[in-house]
């Protein structure tokens, strides 16, 4: 009988479901039973408010169109790290990993200071009636700069593993630049860059350090939805904040598994076209 690495199923399993239900479960139980302590006519009445409303707008949208910025310069950079070779490469992909390891309130200090009115490069935006810091551009910027690694480093190695012959072969066929990318590499890459999206994604919606220093905190205007549920657990308003956090959960949740299915279905569509 065959010895397995790892222990039966039974036990693998158990191990497994009692992680799962105690990191991620039971967390998200008891936000759920702490939201419902301001009651369904509370929690329409705070999610309804002007004030919530934009918050949660600006913090899911700038996160969707973070991340869709993210996956096309995360390929562009993952492409040229894959198959190039310059001075400074190792370098350039080490700096890749900067916002892994920065803390996210230096980040935020640090993206201040950049796009500040009177930053490095905010004194020349300035001029041009570009402001960057204190307004949702800013917040903007900060998504993409937390998101960019999760992108570059989910498609390095699929990148790494493509045939290039399969260029060859297209290019062989008359195939112009533009269609071997749009119909031969595009598609195979389709399922990880769905994937890059969703971690960008899960990463920029729910982000508070790095914006926070950056965004101003303008109501109505340029204050996302985590600054709110903070201010609300400061007035001991913890009912609030996990209606709040209720909400954001949710939203994230529809656009994950929106992006899974998205991932499911281009699966299916390289199989048929194999």
């Amino acid at each position: 009988m065959r010895r397995r690495v790892l222990p039966g199923f039974g036990l693998s399993l158990g191990v497994a479901l009692a992680y799962l239900g105690l990191i991620v479960l039971l967390p998200l139980a008891a936000l759920a039973w702490k939201a419902s302590g301001i009651g369904f006519e509370g929690l329409i009445r705070l999610l309804s408010a002007p004030r919530t409303l934009a918050a949660l707008r600006l913090s899911v949208g700038g996160a969707v169109v973070a991340a869709l910025v993210n996956v096309v310069i995360g390929l562009l950079v993952g492409w040229v790290l894959v198959r190039y070779r310059f001075p400074g490469r190792r370098l350039f992909d080490a700096l890749v990993d900067l916002p892994f390891a920065l803390p996210t309130a230096v980040a935020g200090i640090a993206l201040t200071t950049l796009y500040a009115p009177n930053g490095w490069l905010g004194q020349w935006l300035e001029p041009m009636g570009i402001k960057v810091a204190y307004t949702p551009l800013g917040v903007f910027v900060a998504m993409v700069f937390v998101g960019f690694p999760f992108v570059v480093r989910t498609l390095q190695p699929v990148l790494s593993s493509l045939e290039q012959d399969v260029e060859e072969a297209a290019e062989s066929l008359g195939a112009q630049r533009w269609q071997t990318f749009f119909r031969v590499i595009l598609p195979m890459l389709a399922p990880t860059l769905l994937t890059g999206f969703a971690l960008a994604l899960a990463r920029a919606v729910g982000e508070y350090g790095s914006v926070i220093f950056i965004a101003g905190n303008i109501p109505m205007r340029s204050e996302i939805a985590p600054l709110l549920i903070v201010q609300k657990l400061e007035q001991f308003d913890y009912a609030g904040a996990a209606a709040l956090g209720v909400a954001m959960l949710s939203i994230s949740f529809v656009l994950l598994v929106l992006v899974a299915f998205l991932q499911r279905w281009s699966h299916r569509w390289q199989e048929r076209s194999a």
